[in-house]
């Protein structure tokens, strides 16, 4: 697996923060003057977060939970859950990458996902279940998980509804494998979890980014840093996967949910899928990009936005059918780019309903490559690995 050159954070913060392509399109500086997330706890599930990087230092909270669901945290082995961190919530001090929400604040909690050779680790490590369950009970309104598995289990989508039912808003990454086996995978499959697909600066999907009916939204995740490894000495550029996508979506939600406090998860979930840019009909969702890509800026400059009703859900036709399988209205068959490295959503460009980029593409797109453990974690329960 090939490594592109390192960047140092201290000496490179301009470099890494560069590197961050969609903070500008998405106008995320006219965003913070509107919101920055605070006030709103994300929970990320993942291989843990390590709450000493510089971008870090005072976002991270201890998860208020029994102990047998939290085990160290705040021990990330692979670097995966802390790039998710940072890219939401991170502040970007000291060189580190900038969080779409760096108001927002992060509760980590770490399972047995893969890189986690410890055996007496992962024994301690808690089930998915018990972890969504206990957060499913916490004030922790958001629950980001950038990782999959291709089994489902009946425990783990009772977990999922019951967090729903209290209120919490959950988003998973529909996965990297579309190349290879492009498996319906779990979580972002269950009900009730929103499925996310990565896109690149023109706002196409990446060719490696996992479709089907159970892809809801579409969010940057198409070279971005991440941090290259567990010893956290350097980031690497030009990364890409559904799990850096699933963290620029929950960051959007936070900035929603925090300029507006007294909105429920349907109300903030809903208003990202009606501003959402898309040049198909809103009744026939992509499977490659869902209802489009994300704008939380279109709802943030809009004081008159209505949310609709709180208690209705906005993907009550996708949870009560379930996901598997392809959606009888969109094409199953992907379409080549100009580019010719990505593949675009059943051949329709994810442009706005207006005829215009939902964020402006800059440059050409880079060679991808794949970071180890930053593109995408699987879950080890699944692969009995």
């Amino acid at each position: 697996m090939a490594l592109p050159v390192g960047l140092t954070p201290s000496a490179a913060a301009a470099d890494v923060q560069s590197q961050q392509w969609y903070l500008s399109p998405m106008k995320a500086d006219q965003m913070w003057k509107v919101s920055t997330g605070k006030g709103v706890k994300v929970a990320v599930v993942d291989t843990g977060v390590n709450a000493a990087t510089s971008s870090l230092k005072g976002q991270v909270l201890a998860a208020d939970v029994p102990k047998s669901v939290s085990y160290g945290d705040t021990n990330d082995y692979t670097g995966h859950g802390t790039t998710i961190a940072e890219l939401i919530a991170g502040t970007g001090a000291g060189g580190g990458l900038k969080g779409l929400a760096p108001g927002a604040k992060i509760v980590p909690y770490r399972l047995a996902l893969k890189g986690l050779k410890d055996k007496a680790e992962i024994k301690k490590a808690p089930a998915l279940t018990a972890v969504i369950r206990a957060i499913a009970n916490s004030d922790a309104k958001i629950i980001n998980m950038s990782f999959g598995g291709d089994i489902s289990y009946d425990e783990e989508e009772a977990a999922m509804k019951y967090a729903a039912s209290k209120g919490k808003l959950m988003f998973a990454g529909s996965g990297n494998d579309a190349q290879t086996t492009n498996n319906n995978l779990y979580p972002a499959s269950y009900p009730y979890v929103v499925g996310v697909s990565a896109s690149d600066k023109t706002g196409t999907v990446g060719k490696f980014s996992t479709h089907g009916r159970y892809v809801d939204l579409a969010a940057p995740g198409v070279n971005v840093p991440a941090w290259c490894d567990a010893t956290f000495r350097s980031y690497c550029t030009h990364a890409y996967g559904t799990s850096m996508a699933t963290a620029v979506a929950s960051a959007s939600a936070a900035l929603i949910w925090s300029a507006h406090p007294n909105w429920t998860a349907d109300q903030v979930l809903r208003s990202l899928i009606d501003t959402a840019g898309r040049d198909w009909p809103k009744d026939t969702p992509s499977n490659y990009l869902g209802y489009g890509l994300i704008r939380p800026r279109m709802v943030l400059e809009n004081p008159n936005y209505n949310p609709g009703p709180a208690n209705v859900d906005p993907l009550a036709k996708e949870n009560s059918a379930g996901n598997n399988g392809a959606s009888p209205s969109t094409s199953s068959s992907p379409a080549k780019s100009s580019s010719g490295g990505q593949t675009s959503a059943t051949g329709e460009t994810s442009k706005s309903s207006g005829g215009a980029l939902p964020w402006v593409a800059v440059g050409a797109v880079a060679a991808l490559v794949v970071i180890g453990g930053a593109a995408f974690a699987v879950i080890r329960s699944r692969r009995r690995a």
